[in-house]
């Protein structure tokens, strides 16, 4: 399927349309951890010369997303245990600082409500595929709460990240089911601007989640190894 992008005369610079672009396909998990790039076929795909994918590639190795081995090629990282400790102490400082900002009726307050009918909506049908991008896509609205465009670029290389450790792991169900109900509390407090109570149960999901991942990423390198 043909993802080529078009310019207008205002659009950003295509290189960077081209990273944005991969980066969703990370979010999206549609792109697993360790999987080899080919220059021809990504450069095909998205309808861009070489020189263009050569500066894809750079900037999304620079944001920790490839990796580049020499005489190998071009590869989707794989984040260590290590990576993870840093991810989970960038989300608190974001998503913590987005929920002080929570405001009734604020749109992406609105959105992260949506996310949580279409979550249980996958969870039904144990699409936990769905299910990781769905809360995915409620962390980044949660950061919407914010307003600012900075925080929201930087955040989806946090996301992209983020996925490429899910990626690495099995036992989706596992790893996602508890936290649908826990966003579920957490846009209820919100939407009855019950902010300290809000950051309180972020808080607690920050922390469990990161536990439980560090873990699942602990016991899939011990099978591997």
């Amino acid at each position: 399927m043909s993802t080529k992008i078009a310019l207008g005369p205002d659009d950003q610079p295509l290189a960077e349309k081209v990273v944005s672009r991969i980066r969703d396909m990370l979010i999206d998990g549609e792109l697993a951890p360790g999987q080899k790039l080919s220059e021809q076929q990504v450069a095909s795909q998205f309808g861009i010369s070489r020189n263009t994918l050569r500066e894809v590639f750079r900037l999304l190795t620079s944001q920790g997303l490839l990796s580049h081995i020499p005489n190998r090629g071009v590869f989707v990282a794989a984040p260590n245990a290590a990576s993870v400790i840093d991810i989970y102490r960038a989300r608190r400082v974001i998503q913590i600082g987005a929920v002080r900002m929570a405001s009734r009726g604020h749109p992406a307050l609105l959105r992260m409500g949506i996310l949580v009918a279409e979550a249980k909506e996958a969870q039904k049908s144990n699409d936990w595929r769905r299910v990781g991008t769905i809360n995915m896509e409620f962390h980044r609205a949660m950061v919407e709460l914010c307003d600012s465009p900075r925080l929201n670029a930087f955040f989806e290389m946090v996301l992209a990240e983020l996925r490429l450790v899910f990626g690495q792991l099995d036992n989706s169900a596992h790893l996602h089911e508890p936290y649908i109900d826990m966003n579920s509390i957490l846009v209820s407090l919100l939407e009855a601007e019950k902010i300290s109570e809000g950051i309180e149960q972020l808080e607690i999901y920050l922390l469990r989640s990161e536990r439980m991942v560090l873990a699942a990423l602990q016991r899939t390198a011990e099978q591997k190894g």
